[in-house]
């Protein structure tokens, strides 16, 4: 199968508004609850259009328990205050600032990094509580399925077998997941220092619980930056990374994006990373490679017997033609 271009009635894409270069747009929202019953066409052709498009999306009634993502967002932000804020503050960045000088090469952040799959470091990390522990546990084991769920969704808008991204992405033991847990700080001058540097993400699928009241992620669209709203409801923030790039053969989109330092209030993000194993080898998928190395001539012998028919199926014709040819070359 070659790549192709999907196009579908406008009346299909439900979007959330944003900021563009202080104009309003719109980025697309995903209600899975319609994945069953007559709207699961058009849902599935809003997320091929958002990961094909925008490389960015929200995700509502996605079956993750709101209760235990309320929780973990409560719990994360007692542990910050408890045991990060101060050290933070203390630290020599703050202290830069106070200085006036612009800060290139240092994130406004205070972070720590959780391990779930293939093993779990969590109960390993200083100073979290078991309450902590227990509820992000919870939340990831909810929210795998849903990143599975998501992949194979992915898989069959790209006409792959459903589970060609989860078996792409597993080692020996499966694919790895783990979290960044991060606090952007209030800053006194956001002016001066980025929260997080501009940069796509290495991996495979990104699921964001963010915060519901403090802005500042922005991503890179059409030339400008987008300003992403709070997650209102507990609406899950999805973005490609570079490894389901590579796989689509740049189909779906990893796109660049940036957390802005904020003066008025601390950011919330817990962001999952859905990634292939560390000894997972990642190439594009073939059913959506082109042909290539084939001779123009083999071609129009081809073309002359199908110039009426079908596209698609010539590429597919061509493929195996191009790949018999190369066998021949190599003497097997």
């Amino acid at each position: 199968m070659v790549r192709q271009k999907r196009s579908f009635p406008s009346h299909y894409f439900p979007f959330l508004h944003t900021e563009l270069a202080n104009k309003t747009m719109e980025f697309p929202v995903i209600d899975f609850s319609k994945l069953e019953g007559e709207e699961r066409s058009a849902t599935m052709a809003l997320l091929h259009q958002a990961c094909e498009k925008w490389g960015f999306f929200m995700i509502e009634n996605h079956g993750i328990d709101t209760n235990l993502m309320d929780n973990v967002k409560q719990l994360v932000n007692q542990h910050y205050e408890a045991n990060m804020r101060k050290r933070f503050y203390e630290s020599e960045l703050p202290m830069t600032l106070k200085k006036n000088e612009t800060i290139s090469n240092t994130d406004w952040e205070s972070t720590f990094f959780l391990w779930h799959r293939p093993t779990s470091n969590i109960y390993e990390i200083q100073g979290l509580s078991k309450d902590l522990c227990k509820a992000v546990d919870d939340y990831i084991d909810q929210l795998i399925k849903l990143a599975e769920n998501l992949s194979e969704l992915m898989c069959e808008n790209l006409g792959l077998e459903k589970s060609y991204i989860k078996e792409a992405f597993s080692g020996s033991k499966g694919p790895c997941v783990g979290t960044k847990v991060a606090i952007y700080p209030q800053c006194p001058r956001p002016d001066l220092v980025r929260g997080l540097r501009e940069h796509t993400d290495a991996g495979g699928i990104i699921l964001l619980l963010q915060d519901e009241q403090v802005p500042g992620l922005e991503f890179f669209k059409d030339g400008h930056w987008v300003n992403i709203p709070p997650s209102k409801n507990n609406r899950i923030f999805v973005n490609i990374g570079d490894q389901i790039e590579i796989l689509s053969n740049g189909m779906y989109k990893s796109i660049q994006h940036r957390v802005m330092a904020e003066k008025d209030g601390n950011r919330l993000s817990i962001a999952t990373f859905y990634n292939p194993a560390g000894e997972a080898i990642i190439s594009p998928a073939p059913k959506l490679l082109y042909p290539c190395h084939l001779r123009f001539q083999d071609y129009l012998n081809l073309y002359s017997k199908t110039k009426f028919a079908e596209k698609c199926p010539r590429f597919e014709s061509a493929k195996i033609l191009a790949n018999g040819v190369k066998t021949l070359a190599n003497g097997h």
